[in-house]
């Protein structure tokens, strides 16, 4: 069983690691950026303009001292682990766990645990955040590029 598992895993080279997961933090920060300010500017906030702005900045504040450091930490395990590795394994099983609890509290707070504009400035206040940590990420698939 073990023989089969392993000649017939999805597996690619480190550099297209990199580029699943920065493909991932850009696909689903822009997808929250978006839907943010979509249901924030729909919800009749008063300032919400200034809302946003301040998301955006808490957003930046957050990729520069949380998810900088855990993109770096993705990168490393990428490049530790080489390539011919399987796909999904370009984030550890606990980083899954953790997209499986951010997923469901992301159902939570759309299912009216908040109000769709509250939800809306917390949805771009994260998507600014992982589109801004994508760059590490970024940065990282473009030098692997440079030494293949």
């Amino acid at each position: 069983m073990i023989e089969w598992l392993q000649k017939y895993k999805p597996a690619a080279p480190a550099r297209v690691h990199l580029l699943l997961a920065a493909v991932m933090w850009t696909v689903v920060g822009g997808t929250l950026l978006f839907f943010g300010i979509r249901w924030a500017l729909a919800g009749g906030i008063p300032h919400v303009r200034l809302f946003l702005a301040v998301a955006a900045i808490v957003g930046l504040v957050k990729a520069r001292w949380i998810l900088w450091r855990a993109a770096g930490k993705i990168v490393e395990r990428i490049n530790q682990r080489g390539d011919g590795r399987c796909l999904g394994g370009f984030v550890s099983w606990q980083t899954w766990l953790l997209i499986a609890l951010m997923i469901t509290t992301g159902r939570l707070l759309r299912g009216g645990l908040l109000p769709s504009p509250v939800v809306g400035l917390i949805y771009a206040t994260v998507g600014t955040a992982l589109l801004a940590g994508s760059f590490r990420v970024w940065l990282a698939w473009g030098r692997h590029a440079d030494s293949v």
